[in-house]
């Protein structure tokens, strides 16, 4: 908010900058829907995911015709800022004049407090790392970009998604999951679905400057470095600390204080066990690994064998919903949330109550959310090896 930043110059520009975002990209909207005389916007197609956006094709298909057909229609509904918005099936066809940018994406349960209601309805996730938006379309178009032919087009929409990218990063080094800021929850820190992860090894891939980001110039590979490698720190200074000990990390944080943060009614802070897991595994692949990162990786890991499930299975039971029952020999599996200071698993439901167990909650949320995980698992596997090569005598 206007308050939080008031007295902090840097935090002050990105809010400034990002409020002015918002402005010109609805600005844009409204001028675009009053010269074509369109009254009421129309809604794009909307799918789970960036279905149709496939990023394993041989390098020679980005070359051909149907790859410059969806690359167009992705230049087509990048907003004014540089981004993407989520859910939406861009492989359909191109914006036409007033159209919205992407697909809403409202939940269907929201209630009177809801902290998953937008403030704008017709407003919401315009241009966001949610979902494996944008960071997607970005890797696509560069791939049509480095490939194909007559791809001035492609280069610039390219272009102008990583300066969004960048001006999206908090000056401590962090990523919200909506940008321009939209407000609740969106404007936190965001590790779940591993949006940051996702942005930072982008980033990463942009700086190396190998494969399609061949065409990326120096200045801007050289600023994707920067950029992701103060994303890492941002992480490091992240990770929970309980008594002096670093735990793992929740999969929201707040963007000034690093604490963690709640999200939906059904979110609250917490350490969470996957989205912790995909950054040490990330952190694991670093080449050179410093002493924070080597730190940071034992800790998580030691918090990861002190809270494994072991001969429990989170599954349907007859004509009931899923449940935690006894299953031996079963695990390891981890809750999704552990609460802060007890490493007790704690679940919540729509009506902002909190229970420490799952079989408590409603049937809706029961069989509608994930609430075990087993990243960890495939974490203490790798762990077993990196340990030996990064013992913590060394650090």
């Amino acid at each position: 908010t206007a308050e939080r930043v008031a007295a902090l110059p840097a935090w002050k520009h990105y809010f400034e900058t990002s409020v002015r975002q918002r402005q010109a990209d609805q600005n844009f909207l409204r001028a675009e829907m009053k010269e074509h005389g369109v009254k009421q916007n129309t809604e794009p197609p909307k799918t789970g995911n960036a279905k149709g956006i496939d990023l394993n094709n041989p390098a020679a298909w980005y070359g051909g015709a149907e790859a410059r057909r969806i690359a167009d229609n992705l230049v087509s509904f990048q907003t004014p800022a540089g981004g993407w918005c989520k859910n939406t099936d861009f492989t359909k066809h191109r914006r036409a004049a007033g159209e919205m940018f992407g697909a809403l994406s409202g939940s269907l349960f929201l209630s009177t407090n809801d902290f998953d209601r937008p403030q704008d309805e017709r407003w919401s996730y315009v241009g966001t790392f949610d979902n494996d938006a944008t960071t997607t379309e970005l890797r696509f178009l560069a791939k049509a970009a480095a490939t194909g032919t007559n791809n001035t087009s492609l280069c610039a929409a390219f272009l102008h998604g990583l300066d969004y990218v960048f001006a999206a990063q908090f000056p401590n080094g962090g990523w919200p999951q909506v940008w321009p800021l939209q407000g609740g929850y969106h404007d936190a820190i965001t590790f779940n679905d591993d949006a940051m992860l996702h942005v930072i090894e982008f980033l990463r891939d942009v700086s190396a400057g190998q494969n399609e980001f061949v065409f990326v110039p120096p200045e801007l590979r050289a600023k994707a470095d920067a950029s992701w490698k103060r994303g890492v720190n941002c992480i490091l200074a992240a990770q929970i600390v309980v008594d002096g000990r670093r735990t793992v990390w929740g999969q929201q944080h707040d963007a000034f204080t690093l604490q963690p943060a709640s999200a939906r009614n059904y979110e609250m802070p917490s350490q969470s066990s996957g989205e912790s897991g995909t950054i040490v595994l990330f952190l694991m692949q670093l080449p050179q690994p410093d002493a924070n990162v080597v730190a940071a990786v034992h800790a998580a890991a030691a918090w990861f064998e002190k809270t494994k499930i072991e001969g429990k299975a989170f599954r349907v039971v007859g004509t009931e919903s899923r449940k935690l029952v006894d299953a031996p020999g079963s695990g390891p599996i981890w809750a999704r949330y552990y609460e802060v200071g007890t490493d007790r698993p704690i679940f919540g439901d729509r009506d902002l109550t909190i229970h420490d167990d799952v079989n408590e909650i409603s049937r809706e949320r029961r069989h509608g959310y994930g609430w075990y995980r087993d990243t960890p698992k495939r974490v203490l596997e790798h762990y077993a090896k990196w340990a030996k090569a990064h013992p913590p005598e060394k650090i």
